[in-house]
């Protein structure tokens, strides 16, 4: 092959390439795309490898071909039959085997499109030229997000994260092995901490949202893996190789729903006992701040007629509801209401009443009783799920409002809430959020985490979320807000959102989902790796790179459960704590350094 035992070439800039790994093949057809290299027999190239070849052109000098392999193949040149192999191997039949690897170009310097023609060395990307090859050049403001296959560091563009170019990140993959939350949170720590946002961190949050138990309620606590004599050097020098601190989270605040039934409305939690503030809203913003739609956030067809008695609804609760006590609770008509479950009860009666004049300003133009009774069904189904967090029977306090005003990551969880109620939740606190960064203008970024996407955006059907969900897709980069949604089929997602979606991340794929159209942008080679993609493995797709890259990042250096916890932080008081029913709200988890970004 002529590759074995060849000294380092010299590039043009004067720097060592290593020995080439072999010759672009001649027995397939070489494009300017897509070429096959021939493996010397001492050589080798694993998937994701990333390799070089120049060819020399007249009038233009030397152009550089660099690519990714997408496919390595290995065959017996000069077997006729399946069994020749046994003859070949006890040397009765001359033949060899040859290895050959498919690369598909990432990119060509100078932008002269030709062939690299066959007998031309090819040399594996290392140092300048791998940066070169994968674009991380041209990358102003780079985000390390893992290590690639050559254990070297691999970049995301902050330019099409923070709204400048693009914005928006998809993250795809089954549950519980595609480790989607783990990479989404190990994105922001990243992004957070790797001083790429330079003097824009001080304006910068993260707002999550938590449906799997409570492990994301530990994110101030420092894993005991970095603690442990054996895996600690392993796992600080994971991130020391990504230029990251292995620290958790130095800023995070925490809210959780109340307990049911619970007159304090201590937070319904059991694995953190501090540090977590109860979150509710009370009658009053019920009706006055217009959620009732909110109720109704399964996803439904926006004809039926229903709706309109929503929206006739929710005006009278605006224009009638009057302030009643301290508590939160309200007056209609008299009428003293202090639960959901009082509410519910007022509207029922004022829709159900037989004296037309009564039922009419409630049901507005909608006169039949099959309309009003489908509303009505659909009303009274939400008491269950909503009546922890609608209350008008809890002292209020400020700091039950969801907020991300005094911490840089604001985790609410929402594990203990049924589905609806997180659909409420989610709905009601990002409608909130996008009004107040459209009022304040530019400036700041929210990056939004929502975990099983599928279920507040669904590709089929409307709802009060779906639409603000939509609408941050759209138009919520102009306005500093970043979705970083996760789900385990893209294909249930509505496609705006998708499509909308500048970073696109998959990690294990069911196979049947790996098939669909939405995820094109992976080559068939990384479409059937997806179905065998260990945890920890992910394959990210930028706008820049004409290839997904797989990286690998490092274990969380925060707990993700109470078991992995090394213990509770450093607590700095802060002028912006809340106390509410003997529960505070954590803004600091220990004492910045000098290196540190400003505490927020």
């Amino acid at each position: 092959m002529g590759t074995r035992g060849s000294n380092a070439t010299v590039t043009e800039n004067g720097t060592q390439r290593p020995p080439p790994v072999g010759l672009v093949a001649g027995t397939e057809d070489s494009t300017p795309l897509l070429f096959n290299v021939a493996l010397g027999q001492d050589s080798y190239l694993q998937l994701d490898d990333v390799v070089v070849t120049v060819r020399a052109v007249p009038g233009v000098g030397p152009v550089l071909t660099s690519g990714i392999v997408t496919q390595v193949t290995a065959r017996t040149e000069g077997a006729s039959f399946g069994s020749d192999v046994f003859l070949i191997n006890e040397g009765v039949l001359p033949a060899q085997v040859q290895e050959i690897a498919e690369i598909t170009t990432t990119r060509v310097d100078p932008e002269c499109y030709v062939p690299p023609r066959p007998g031309v060395p090819v040399h594996r990307a290392t140092g300048d030229e791998r940066a070169q090859a994968l674009y991380f050049d041209r990358m102003d403001s780079k985000v390390p997000v893992g290590l690639g296959r050559d254990g070297e560091p691999i970049y995301l563009n902050l330019e099409f994260l923070d709204g400048t170019r693009g914005g928006h990140v998809s993250i795809s993959g089954i549950s519980g092995v595609a480790t989607k939350t783990s990479f989404a949170l190990f994105l922001l720590y990243s992004i957070f901490r790797s001083g790429v946002l330079g003097n824009r961190a001080v304006n910068a949050k993260a707002l999550i949202f938590s449906v799997k138990g409570e492990d994301l309620l530990f994110l101030d606590h420092t894993n005991r893996r970095l603690t442990d004599a054996e895996s600690g050097p392993e796992l600080q020098g994971a991130y020391a190789r990504l230029g990251l601190p292995a620290e958790p989270f130095a800023s995070a605040g925490f809210f959780a729903p109340p307990t049911p039934d619970d007159p304090t409305g201590r937070p319904h939690v059991t694995g953190r006992t501090s540090g977590i503030s109860p979150f509710w809203w009370t009658l009053r913003e019920f009706c006055a701040d217009e959620l009732l739609p909110f109720a109704f956030a399964d996803a439904e067809d926006e004809r039926n007629q229903y709706t309109s008695v929503i929206h006739q609804v929710t005006t009278r609760l605006r224009h009638d509801a009057m302030a009643a006590g301290l508590d939160g609770a309200v007056s209609i008509e008299g009428r003293l209401l202090r639960t959901y479950q009082d509410l519910v009860g007022f509207v029922s009666d004022k829709l159900t009443d037989e004296d037309h004049a009564v039922r009419a300003p409630w049901a507005g133009p909608v006169t039949g009783t099959g309309t009003i009774n489908a509303f009505l069904r659909r009303l009274r189904s939400s008491l269950t799920p909503l009546r922890s967090i609608i209350r008008g029977d809890l002292t209020d306090s400020p700091g039950r409002r969801v907020s991300t005003e005094g911490q840089q990551v604001t985790v609410v969880d929402l594990h203990n809430l049924p589905e609806r109620a997180q659909r409420f939740v989610v709905g009601v606190v990002l409608a909130a959020e996008t009004a107040r960064k459209e009022a304040a203008g530019p400036g700041g970024l929210l990056f939004t985490m929502i975990d099983e996407l599928n279920k507040y955006a669904p590709r089929e059907g409307s709802s009060p979320i779906k639409e603000v969900l939509l609408d941050i897709a759209e138009r919520g980069r102009s306005l500093g807000i970043i979705l970083i949604g996760a789900q385990q089929t893209a294909s249930e997602v509505e496609r705006r959102i998708v499509s909308n979606s500048s970073i696109k991340v998959v990690g294990r794929l069911d196979p049947a989902e790996a098939g669909r159209p939405e995820y094109g942008f992976l080559p068939p080679s990384q479409r059937g790796r997806a179905t065998l993609a260990r945890p920890g493995t992910m394959f990210v797709s930028q706008p820049e790179i004409p290839v997904p890259l797989a990286v690998e990042f490092p274990f969380p250096a925060w707990a993700t459960r109470l078991s992995e916890s090394a213990g509770e932080p450093q607590r700095v008081p802060s002028t912006g704590d809340a106390t509410t029913n003997g529960a505070s709200r954590s803004r600091l988890s220990r004492l910045p350094s000098v290196d540190d970004d400003p505490p927020f």
